[in-house]
């Protein structure tokens, strides 16, 4: 006799379980209620759910129920206490970096949770251990959208600090210059606000015009003689050159005509600078000489002060102070009207070739030391305190300041032949330059304040982009293949 069909349950259940492993309980006291039937489901075996074995490792049938899992969506992580546990290794540790963590971890929802005790939390996680949100996650912690209000806490998470802007690390251009000298006491390079670039070379001073590459042979000075510095006037019109037997020579440059000479010193002249009306005139002799083409006479004033040469000269934006340094470790700082100087600064420890006055900050100077010295220093003219020192490992020869961004641009001698940019106050620096295989010696910068171009005892001019523009402030493109061409600057 066929046995009948058994009706198929409408349960799932696992192997090794039957619907006759079920049984219903009631109580004898409800029995009589048809709603008291379904109060209890029991499983046949008197093991409980904890203990569960597989049927495998049972010595006797075994039967067990399906795996409970739990919905993700309504977890109330924060009932278990993960908002609030310290780890002992975090202790004192920043709270914002701890709920960035956690809200990469487990998604931005959970760092809205309100702490144990608090409340309850706004809404429930739905990434816990998701590969990939719905939304793209940002890929850094600093992302506007990871420290934005979406996450609520962006009050007590701090401004992570701007990384330094790229700047190329090849110049855009190079110029061989033969003959420029490798003495790190001459100034030989100097850049008009005409956008015209002077060069002494040897006994000649040429002119190039930035905007078309043309180059234009000022003069020559014979062979006896020798330029030794070279400066424009602000305006960018008149070039004076200080030669080696001491004179200064002042040239008109639209036509390369020389309009002056006045004598006045023993020796060479190894620097110049200008300020309004008055040119300044340092030499080997250790005098400053102030020279007025108002007036007939070679100079109107002399300044003694300096005990060995003198090898830096910068008058200060406002034309009230002028700042000189020598051979003699001295960095002194003259006012207009003076005769001795009104500071004598003496914690350099070798000579003072690199002076800068800042365009953003009235009385600030900047000046550097020699191979012994090695240190930017930092200085206020109204009361003589040093601000800053900074030791930067190698003879500085050149400072100056970036009239677009609070930056300076230094650059050095031995033993590293650098050009670093550095950031004021904090004196981070932005970038290392190399290239130069000798001491890097003279330092301009173009009028727009964007480029720099550095000379070299290796013969070589070298255009670099370093600092931003006044609108963008974004750097000058690297111009590439540029790099590896040269030309001759005569």
């Amino acid at each position: 006799m066929d046995t009948p069909p058994r009706r198929k349950s409408g349960l799932n259940l696992p192997a090794g379980m039957n619907e006759t492993s079920l049984r219903l309980e009631t109580s004898a006291a409800s029995a009589s209620s048809p709603s008291s039937s379904f109060r209890s489901i029991s499983i046949s075996s008197p093991r409980m759910i904890s203990s569960l074995t597989s049927p495998s490792s049972s010595s006797k049938s075994s039967i067990c129920s399906d795996r409970f899992i739990p919905c993700r969506s309504s977890s109330r992580l924060h009932l278990f206490g993960l908002m609030d546990k310290e780890s002992p290794a975090k202790e004192g540790g920043n709270e914002a970096y701890s709920r960035i963590l956690k809200s990469e971890l487990f998604g931005p929802d959970f760092g809205s949770f309100s702490p144990a005790g608090q409340g309850s939390p706004t809404t429930p996680n739905r990434n816990l251990l998701r590969f990939k949100t719905e939304n793209s996650a940002p890929s850094s912690p600093y992302s506007p959208s990871l420290l934005g209000q979406d996450i609520g806490f962006a009050s007590e998470a701090s401004t992570p600090p701007k990384l330094p802007r790229k700047v190329p690390k090849t110049p855009h251009k190079v110029l061989d210059a033969p003959s420029l000298q490798d003495d790190f006491y001459l100034n030989l390079v100097d850049w008009s606000s005409q956008n015209v670039l002077a060069v002494g070379l040897g006994t000649c001073v040429y002119l190039w015009t930035a905007s078309n590459s043309r180059v234009t042979k000022l003069c020559d000075l014979g062979p006896n003689d020798s330029a030794c510095a070279v400066q424009w006037t602000r305006e960018g019109s008149y070039i004076s050159i200080g030669t080696n037997l001491g004179q200064v020579q002042v040239w008109d440059g639209t036509q390369c005509k020389r309009i002056r000479t006045m004598g006045g010193h023993q020796t060479r002249t190894g620097v110049l600078a200008w300020n309004s009306r008055i040119l300044s005139s340092g030499s080997r002799d250790r005098n400053i000489l102030q020279h007025d083409l108002r007036v007939s006479s070679d100079y109107v004033n002399k300044l003694i002060g300096d005990k060995s040469e003198v090898c830096g000269l910068k008058w200060s934006h406002d034309d009230r102070e002028l700042a000189s340094g020598g051979n003699d470790n001295q960095l002194l700082v003259w006012n207009q009207y003076s005769q001795q100087p009104v500071l004598k600064l003496t914690e350099h420890k070798a000579a003072v070739k690199a002076i800068a006055w800042s365009p953003h900050q009235s009385n600030l100077l900047a000046s550097g030391g020699g191979t012994a010295d090695r240190c930017i220093r930092f200085w206020n003219t109204t009361n003589g305190h040093q601000l800053n020192n900074i030791d930067t490992g190698s003879q500085v020869c050149n400072l100056s300041w970036s009239k677009n961004v609070n930056e300076l641009v230094s650059t050095h001698g031995y033993s590293q032949n650098q050009v670093m940019v550095w950031k004021y106050p904090s004196m981070v620096k932005v970038a290392t330059l190399t290239g130069h295989s000798f001491r890097v010696l003279y330092l301009a910068m173009s009028p727009d304040g964007q480029t720099i171009v550095t000379g070299a005892g290796d013969e070589t001019l070298r255009f670099w982009n370093v600092f931003p523009s006044v609108k963008s402030q974004t750097p000058v493109k690297d111009t590439g293949l540029m790099s590896l061409g040269r030309t001759y600057i005569r």
